[in-house]
């Protein structure tokens, strides 16, 4: 069986091919074939992902969706939830969560004994998926109130923007250098940054 290996942070500060290796070796475990894998830095709130739509898109009835973890495909609201299972279900794929041992039977067909599995299963992704939600919304909140907090403790504190990840700027930097005639879009795909950045570093260059 062919399986669609699905990988996700939420920046570019984190590494959304952190798990691909630990993923290879979980499907090489459960017999199933690679057939591509997906990465991409994007916040799971959002449902039109561009890597995760190219996946869909590309998947066939009876194969594999394989992920780390709930959260790493879905933090979703409830109605998009629904609608990315609804999308995966009439697609006829199989989604496979390495850290959910129950949705590891969906890998064969298990006869009555797999009907039942793939119920328990389906409640137990709702309520990981509803879990993931409900983490990212006390995130927000808490984030939200330390915002509120220092702004009544000091009206004229203004939020600082995110510090510079010097090695992706040097990064960046030898690129301009070296590739002068290079286009901004593919050195911000070679140094895995924002086009901004590279703009940014360019006037500073």
């Amino acid at each position: 069986m062919k399986a669609h290996l699905y990988l996700r942070a939420s920046t570019r500060d984190q590494d959304a091919l952190r798990a691909k290796t630990s993923l290879e070796s979980f499907a090489k475990d459960k017999g199933l074939i690679v057939a591509n894998i997906y990465a991409e830095n994007i916040s799971g709130t959002k449902l039109h992902r561009p890597e995760l739509i190219r996946l869909l898109n590309a998947a066939q009835s009876g194969e594999c969706i394989v992920c780390e973890s709930v959260d790493r495909l879905s933090r979703l609201s409830q109605p998009d939830w629904e609608t990315l299972k609804a999308t995966i279900k009439a697609k006829g794929l199989r989604l496979v969560i390495a850290d959910l041992p129950t949705s590891h039977m969906m890998v064969e067909d298990k006869g009555i004994t797999g009907q039942i599995m793939e119920v328990i299963n389906s409640m137990l992704l709702d309520l990981m998926a509803t879990m993931a939600r409900l983490d990212q919304e006390k995130r927000v909140e808490r984030i939200k109130q330390g915002l509120a907090n220092k702004r009544i403790a000091d009206p004229s504190w203004t939020p600082k923007g995110k510090g510079r990840n010097v090695e992706k700027w040097v990064k960046v930097q030898s690129l301009i250098t070296k590739h002068p005639t290079m286009s901004a879009d593919d050195i911000a795909r070679l140094a895995e940054v924002g086009v901004a950045t590279v703009y940014r570093v360019k006037r500073e260059v």
